[in-house]
């Protein structure tokens, strides 16, 4: 009797009609009708072959050889569709295999991809296992040969894989439009909250549940102005009720003195609900992690309200963040929000009218390295959309930035009347390049840079436009409160309609990375010695930008990439094809985007005139920041910001902050607490554009290549 030995190890009787079953099915495939006497054929050749070999058991895949020879006898074009049917097979056991590999990885070691996320935890384990299956799936699915090739290779690298054929990127979320009136969430309708307190709490779940429906950062910008609203409704009601208590006790007389002790005594309430509500939200974005496994990177933008309620949110939100969370005598500043200090020269300069304001912002950031500044004033895309159209361009997460768009004319305004829109767009998603490996190919094979640059170019171009028309097929209901109820520009749609009329005023990224590096082999100079060649690169992949978003009618935009695990694998990528080059792959990690390398022996003033040369190069994604060496000392890091805000940057504080989980002392940079001589130590220093703990209870979230880069830190 003859035997077939399947994949297990395990038989079964040899049955000819199973031969017929998966012909039919190949046949099937391309659409041809096989005749009675072909079946009959293939069984003949398949047996013969069978009978030739004179063994009982015979192994799956020898049939399979047979079958396949004898179907190229037969009909070659069904052949051809069985042979690509089982090698689609064996790639998909091959996938799944390694999908294994790494979720037993993640669930017995863990994982630093991303330090936004604590891979101890069960909810982020099945998380990461469920990342790694989708991000296989989409190079399997929605990649091509070349795009696959150019991958697995290093010259390009397309971020979170795993999520982006699913949902959006980073986005500016519309808070004020989705609380007005009310809104649904959940199946339960929020009516519109009519405290500070309840619009803090709905707030707080609003951003839990839609930031979890995206990846990248959640913005929330300029949060001041949307709570004053609610700060208003809170205070008429303390107004009301102090007043009911005093007229009882006073006959109903009220002397002025007794009405400014009750406004004064209202506003201590709101104060006290302002307070109360950011520490509320601190917990509960710095405790709950959302349903993908990470905790909410939310972004608040912040500064320039001149309203009561308004100058009051902001002192309130600085207050709470800087004084910290945890034990009385051991807080620390948590991670999330991370808040943005919008700066204009004409309202916090020296003498104007909310220069406090920015005194309290900077004794914040000298303890808490928030909150960053972004300028409104200086030379700089972003304060020239400010000055000429009134409009806010507030980062999205870490470092991100829309291009402009105009309610009427889309990417240009249609005449002087027309507003440009910033709250409630998105961006899709960023594609980086990795310009050195590019670079050393094209030496090698004696190619033009430019040609093989251009290449890559496009191809990160056609996937852009994939993705856009992919996601454009999605229902308004994978995002309710974003696209239904007002989150995003044009959300109101119906949850069974298509979201493709809300992309046209997307943002799609081309990541720029390792500038240094690359100058480093054209020239044998760091970017800060020299930088010529890297200009010329940005300026020529500006120009191609700029064609593309013509002829495609899409804000496409370049993105200084922050590389976070991104900047260790670069360098195996480059070192796998092109060995170890000095000051190129001889590290652990590649420079972050246009940045000077980390250790050059620089001051703060010569990193920002060096990465000034790049400021406009890079719209759609930059930040700023210097280490500053000087030991909370307030009057050199206020000058320094000053400086950087008249240069129009986005600028950051880097001060490595270090706390004594035992006793509470703080102070920068220790490994060692000097009261206690405990090393049970929380550190958080700035990742790229945002704050990451270095360590934790003698362990860190961050990879290798991170604190490599983290060690070797002089001028970042």
């Amino acid at each position: 009797m003859l035997n077939v030995i399947k994949k297990d190890r395990t038989l079964e009787k040899f049955d000819e009609i199973k031969i017929i079953e998966a012909v039919k099915k190949s046949a099937n495939r391309v659409l041809c009708d096989l005749k009675e006497e072909d079946y009959n054929s293939i069984c003949d050749i398949v047996k013969e072959q069978i009978k030739a070999i004179g063994e009982d058991n015979i192994p799956i895949k020898t049939i399979h050889n047979i079958v396949e020879k004898a179907l190229d006898k037969v009909n070659k074009e069904v052949a051809k569709s069985y042979r690509d049917y089982r090698n689609y097979k064996q790639d998909f056991v091959h996938m799944l295999d390694g999908v294994y590999q790494k979720a037993q990885s993640i669930m017995y070691i863990g994982d630093k991809e991303n330090s936004n996320t604590d891979s101890a935890l069960v909810s982020t384990k099945r998380s990461l296992i469920y990342n790694e299956l989708n991000r296989e799936l989409y190079k399997k699915f929605f990649l091509s040969k070349e795009e696959r090739q150019a991958c697995n290779d290093g010259y390009i690298y397309i971020h979170d894989m795993s999520s982006r054929r699913d949902t959006m990127n980073c986005c500016l979320f519309d808070m004020a439009t989705v609380l007005e009136g009310g809104f649904e969430m959940g199946n339960l309708w929020y009516n519109e909250p009519r405290s500070l307190a309840v619009c803090f709490d709905v707030m707080g779940d609003v951003i839990l549940s839609t930031s979890s429906q995206q990846y990248g950062g959640f913005t929330v910008p300029e949060i001041d102005k949307i709570l004053s609203k609610y700060a208003e409704k809170s205070y008429k009601r303390y107004i009301e009720d102090i007043t009911e208590t005093f007229m009882f006790a006073k006959n109903n007389v009220l002397t002025d003195d007794d009405k400014e002790y009750i406004h004064k005594k209202a506003l201590r309430k709101v104060e006290r609900d302002f307070e109360q509500g950011f520490q509320g939200l601190e917990y509960k974005l710095n405790s709950v992690g959302s349903s993908r496994g990470d905790y909410p990177f939310v972004t608040f933008t912040m500064g320039l309200g001149k309203g009561e309620f308004e100058k009051m949110a902001n002192r309130s939100i600085l207050k709470v963040h800087r004084e910290g969370q945890g034990k009385e005598g051991n807080k620390k500043p948590v991670l999330f929000p991370k808040i943005v200090f919008l700066y204009d020269e004409e309202l916090h300069g020296e003498g104007k009218e909310l220069e406090y304001i920015f005194e309290e912002a900077i004794k914040c950031s000298q303890k808490t390295m928030y909150p960053d500044y972004l300028s409104l004033s200086g030379d700089s895309y972003v304060a020239r959309a400010y000055k000429e159209y009134n409009t806010v361009i507030s980062p999205m997460g870490c470092r991100a930035f829309l291009s402009l768009w105009f309610e009427k004319g889309g990417a240009k305004p249609i005449d002087e009347n027309d507003k440009a829109i910033s709250v409630g767009r998105f961006n899709v998603g960023a594609i980086s390049l990795n310009l050195p490996m590019i670079y050393q190919k094209a030496k090698q094979e004696n190619k033009d840079f430019y040609e093989e640059l251009d290449y890559y170019l496009d191809m990160i171009r056609k996937l852009h436009i994939k993705t856009i028309d992919y996601l454009g097929n999605m229902r308004a209901s994978t995002n309710p409160v974003a696209y239904c109820e007002g989150g995003f520009y044009g959300g109101h749609l119906k949850p069974s309609d298509k979201i493709k009329p809300i992309l046209k005023s997307v943002t799609a990224s081309f990541g720029i990375t390792a500038l240094n590096e690359l100058e480093q082999l054209h020239n044998k100079q760091s970017i800060y010695q020299n930088g010529s060649f890297a200009l010329e690169v940005m300026e020529h992949i500006n120009k191609k930008i700029n064609i593309f978003k013509e002829e495609d009618n899409i804000l496409y935009a370049i993105y200084g990439t922050p590389a976070e695990s991104l900047c260790g694998l670069q360098v195996k990528q480059f070192r796998k094809k092109f060995g170890i080059i000095e000051n190129v792959s001889d590290r652990e990690y590649v420079s972050n985007s246009f940045h000077t390398h980390v250790s050059e022996d620089i001051s703060p003033i010569q990193k920002q005139d060096s990465e000034k040369r790049f400021w406009d190069l890079l719209n759609g994604g930059k930040i700023q920041y210097v280490k500053y060496p000087i030991d909370y000392n307030k009057d050199a890091i206020k000058t320094l910001i000053r400086r950087a805000m008249k240069l129009g940057f986005y600028e950051g504080i880097n001060l490595s902050l270090s706390y004594c989980n035992n006793c509470g002392h703080s102070e920068l940079d220790m490994d060692t607490c000097p009261k206690c001589k405990s090393d049970n130590l929380t550190k958080i220093d700035r990742m790229n554009g945002y704050l990451s703990y270095s360590r934790v209870n003698g362990d860190t979230r961050l990879n290798v290549a991170k604190m490599e880069e983290i060690k070797d830190r002089v001028s970042m």
